[in-house]
C-alpha cells in the first residue's frame, strides 16, 4: 500500500481528498486502481501524469516501481510555455 497526494484538480477529481492510499506495485498498476476507483482521472492519465516519487520525476516510465514508504505525488501536466 502506498499514499499517493494528488496535486491541484487531481484532488478534486478524488472526491476532494488530497491523499490516497493505493495497492500498486508500480506506476501502470497506480494508475489502473486510480482509473477504476475515481473515473474522472482516466482522462487526466491519458492527457498525461507526472509522477514525483521521492524527488524525481517520472512521466513516462511506467513500470517504475513503487517503494514502500516512498514520497509519492500526482501533477498534472501544466500547459504553456
Amino acid at each position: 500500500m502506498v499514499e499517493v497526494t494528488l496535486w491541484g484538480a487531481l484532488g478534486q477529481l478524488a472526491g476532494g481528498k488530497s491523499k490516497v492510499e493505493v495497492e500498486a506495485k508500480d506506476i501502470r498498476e497506480l494508475f489502473r486502481k486510480l482509473a477504476e476507483q475515481y473515473p474522472g482521472i482516466e482522462p487526466w492519465i491519458e492527457k498525461g501524469i507526472a509522477v514525483a516519487i521521492d524527488g524525481t520525476i517520472y512521466r513516462d516510465t511506467w513500470s517504475k516501481e513503487l517503494p514502500k514508504g516512498a514520497e509519492i505525488f500526482l501533477l498534472p501536466r501544466l500547459a504553456g510555455g
